[in-house]
């Protein structure tokens, strides 16, 4: 029914460490003496059965009986091609992740003595990563006498988010901490 390929590829999903779904109880596992709820391959639902009876009709179309609900009274199995259904999932869970964006967090880092000239090339870089969907992180660290004037720095924040206002929003304003002024930035097009 499946080459040898087929069960390479699969167990290449599953060492990967790609499957999320859980393993699901199947055949032998499923004890003869219960009653269960058996829906067939095509989601058809065929009654309630003992499970040496479920498992006859399953081993008669070549396919295996798989508990889908175990804690339904009484348990639901359903009749499928468990290899096919775990390489689907797998594959499933690959293509998820694979087109997901995560959004990173750049950072910017400024002086109090920046002048109009750096702020607008670090401005030009900070709007490089908000249009690619990044959060941005702007900081300042004070040193020596500016830690006694550090509404300096958080103008300076100010001043620079009025560079990038038209593309970022503030996810977080300036805030002092210590020696480091903070401020996050957010594109627009997340908020």
């Amino acid at each position: 029914m499946y080459t040898s390929s087929f069960f390479a590829r699969l167990v290449f999903f599953i060492s990967e460490g790609l499957t999320i779904f859980k393993e699901l109880v199947t055949n032998d596992g499923i004890s003869d003496s219960l009653d269960i709820r058996v829906k067939d391959e095509t989601g058809a639902m065929l009654g309630i059965m003992r499970a040496s009876q479920a498992k006859s009709i399953a081993d008669e179309r070549r396919l295996d009986l798989v508990m889908i609900t175990p804690n339904a009274q009484p348990p639901v199995c359903q009749i499928m091609d468990y290899g096919k259904y775990r390489f689907d999932s797998a594959k499933k869970a690959k293509d998820a992740q694979k087109n997901q964006k995560k959004a990173d967090l750049k950072e910017i880092r400024l002086s109090v003595t920046i002048d109009t000239g750096d702020l607008n090339t670090k401005s030009k870089q900070a709007r490089k990563f908000l249009t690619d969907g990044d959060k941005v992180k702007v900081s300042i660290r004070m040193r020596g006498r500016q830690m006694a004037r550090p509404q300096m720095g958080v103008d300076i924040m100010y001043a620079f988010f009025e560079t990038v206002k038209d593309v970022a929003a503030m996810d977080r304003k300036p805030s002092v901490d210590g020696r480091s002024i903070t401020m996050n930035l957010m594109p627009l097009a997340a908020k």
